[in-house]
């Protein structure tokens, strides 16, 4: 495969059925995120935890479903697509990190252990990945919503394992001071 090509030397791209778009429009914003997203969490691993690394594999591999749902304005049948079963994994994975905390009473700061810290900073860009897919879909109607929830739900297990792994690493949470 060949690496550059120069068809986005003039600031556009191909779409999975090769329509061609800007690289500023909406959809290329939003699976752009997801990939720096992914990219994030290919840096956090490994954390050290052969539990956490598997799931955080499965969650770049889901999220290369998201880029390419994303990228496919009319999927056919066979194509990758977010479905609820991928939501669903990641509730029970936030079901079974919870059940290693102490229930959470105030904010915390996004810091503590090297990977800690990476992983809510993951969650900021997986938060922005969501916001880029909300104004994605306000734009077009060919957006899958579970996509969109995908990113919600992932969203709130980084910021548990984040947790988890702090915890692990006998780091303390910090609380903000007003």
């Amino acid at each position: 495969m060949k690496i550059y090509t120069g068809r986005g030397d003039e600031g556009m791209t191909d779409l999975r059925n090769m329509d061609r778009v800007s690289k500023a429009s909406a959809r290329i914003e939003a699976y752009g995120t997801v990939d720096e997203l992914n990219a994030n969490l290919g840096v956090v691993r490994p954390t050290g935890y052969d539990d956490v690394d598997d799931q955080l594999r499965q969650a770049q591999n889901h999220l290369h479903i998201v880029q390419a749902d994303f990228a496919n304005p009319s999927p056919d049948e066979d194509d990758p697509v977010v479905r609820d079963e991928h939501v669903d994994t990641v509730e029970q994975w936030i079901d079974e990190w919870q059940e290693e905390l102490e229930p959470l009473e105030d904010f915390i700061l996004p810091s503590g252990s090297e990977p800690g810290a990476r992983l809510h900073r993951a969650r900021a860009v997986c938060r922005r990945a969501e916001r880029r897919a909300v104004a994605f879909a306000s734009e077009e109607a060919s957006v899958n919503d579970t996509a969109v929830v995908y990113l919600n739900r992932l969203s709130d297990a980084l910021f548990t394992v984040a947790r988890v792994v702090n915890s692990r690493e006998g780091v303390p949470e910090e609380n903000p001071t007003y």
